[in-house]
């Protein structure tokens, strides 16, 4: 029997899963977030979910794929089998599996515009509207219905070029290089956006606390939202990673490191953007997509040394959001692997195939696309993978894969936690999502 592919160093393993974790949202929504929902007050609840579910779900998916060595399918199938009904778990597991594929979808549209922008910052193209209805303009262009075909692809096959080399041989090594990178472009950032007049306004504001704004649910709710969706918890790509890691692991402290450094670029995406717009004399009221290629390109534009600043910049996003995607992808390709006994390279040439296609044909509406997925599936993933675990598996069970590769027992209380707080939250998170419209 071939031996399964696998992480080759613990560091490794934690930069991938921190790669995974970091995305768009730390850069085009924490920042907003925290601007709207009063700086520290919204930090506060922020920091106490991200410890909450980094100690829960992120141990509990990373335990729950090294346990069973396979995807979502094979993991969820594992535990129901306990219970003679491998069956129904399979059928279950392949929600995870197909919103993974989903979403991963949705985002292979976004970073075609990220490299368009990161490619457009060396040539100075994406500087070169007048006015911000010339950016707005340009942006739309490009977001509409087959407006970015090329870039598009090219993305895509960039991604599928580093799954094909595996996991150790490809992920661990394309994070070992961009997560670096990203963190490193991103304090350059913020030491530049410092010395603007004016930033120190945005630094007071990151920071003070409003009791008015901390007493709102409003402020809880958001923050809830974005810690959940932050640390990618779904059922199906920290499972996967997970699945790949070593018995020698010591899992809830592999996952402290990655929520740490997951809300450390947060905190420094929301550290270079807000003081910015503070030092621009904007008020930071505008997430997702018009801030990163609509309102920051026009603030980046009138700053010294504004095409430096751009290339440095959307080259930190362009890796931010490449590690993401390689993470997206892998839970499909590994479940043709594990199901059509496919090798490496022909499963991710299938998944890229449906990449390119559906990728295309939704560019003009990826955003109701993500919403749908982000609202519904990816906390319903998440709540089942918990319901897996912490419940169907069994106390021993978890229990004993949560212990090992530690030299002291993890807390008693994880269990009860994860089974009477965690699991809730996740359809928590579904519930509102579905009457906000969305919180992630």
């Amino acid at each position: 029997m071939k031996k399964r592919d696998s992480f080759q160093s613990s560091w490794g393993f934690i930069l991938a899963c921190i790669g995974s974790a970091v995305g768009m949202g730390n850069i085009w929504m924490f920042s907003t977030r925290v601007s709207l929902y009063g700086g520290g007050s919204f930090l506060i609840p922020y920091f106490l979910f991200i410890a909450l579910i980094g100690f829960t779900g992120v141990i509990g998916e990373m335990s729950f794929g090294r346990a069973t060595k396979s995807g979502p399918i094979d993991a969820f199938g594992s535990a129901c089998e306990r219970h003679g009904k491998r069956s129904v778990g399979e059928a279950l597991g392949m929600i995870p599996v197909l919103g993974s594929l989903a979403m991963a979808i949705g985002y292979t549209v976004v970073m075609g515009w990220i490299l368009k922008y990161a490619v457009g910052a060396f040539t100075g193209s994406i500087l070169a509207p007048d006015s911000l209805d010339g950016f707005a303009s340009s942006f739309g262009s490009m977001a509409s219905a087959f407006g970015n075909n090329f870039w598009q692809i090219l993305a895509l096959i960039f991604c599928m070029l580093i799954l094909m080399l595996g996991i150790g041989g490809g992920i661990e090594k394309a994070n070992k290089l961009m997560m670096p990178i990203f963190f490193f472009l991103f304090v350059i950032l913020g030491i530049y956006v410092a010395f603007r007049p004016g930033a120190t306004k945005g630094y007071q504001y990151i920071f003070q606390i409003d009791p008015v704004k901390l007493a709102d649910p409003k402020t809880w709710i958001f923050a809830l939202g974005q810690a959940f969706f932050s640390l990618s918890v779904a059922g199906n790509g920290t499972l996967i990673y997970g699945s790949y890691l070593s018995d020698q692991e010591n899992i809830p402290s592999s996952a402290g490191r990655v929520a740490f450094f997951d809300t450390v670029a947060a905190m420094l995406a929301s550290l270079v953007i807000i003081p910015a717009m503070a030092a621009a004399g904007a008020q930071l009221n505008q997430g997702g997509p018009g801030l990163l290629f609509i309102y920051l390109p026009h603030l980046i534009q009138a700053m010294p040394g504004g095409r430096l600043i751009a290339i440095v910049f959307f080259t930190a996003v362009l890796f931010a959001g490449m590690t993401s995607l390689l993470n997206l992808y892998e839970a499909p390709i590994a479940t043709v692997q594990e199901k059509l006994h496919l090798g490496r390279v022909p499963a991710c040439a299938i998944i890229g195939v449906i990449g390119v296609i559906v990728s295309l044909l939704i560019q003009g509406i990826v955003s109701d696309w993500m919403d749908i997925l982000s609202i519904y599936i990816c906390p319903l993933g998440a709540g089942l993978a918990g319901i897996m675990f912490f419940w169907v598996c069994g106390k021993s069970y978890v229990e004993t894969e949560v212990n090992r590769g530690r030299d002291k027992a993890f807390t008693g209380l994880f269990l009860p936690v994860c089974r009477y707080l965690y699991i809730p939250i996740c359809f928590f998170v579904l519930i509102l999502g579905i009457v906000l419209g969305g919180i992630g």
